[in-house]
């Protein structure tokens, strides 16, 4: 899925050098990996679990108002 560049992404491109935009992705990289190392073994697991669930909630959140709304069309 293709995404829309937003105008201060695009500004960021044009004066922020190639280099340094590829040392930071880089450092951002290392510092997930730093963090990743301190944390317990099934902690990702559960964040992503619980990440899913969230999401999850939010759907049926949004599911019951439409059907709210459309009940009173």
């Amino acid at each position: 899925m293709a995404t829309k560049k937003t105008e201060s992404e695009k500004k960021f491109k044009r004066e922020v050098p190639e280099e340094v935009r590829e040392h930071y992705k880089k450092a951002r990289q290392e510092m997930r990996e730093a963090i990743k190392g301190l944390l317990p073994a099934g902690f990702m697991e559960h964040r992503r679990t619980a990440r899913k669930e969230m999401m999850l909630a939010v759907r049926s959140m949004l599911d019951s108002a439409i059907e709210k709304m459309e009940e009173k069309a």
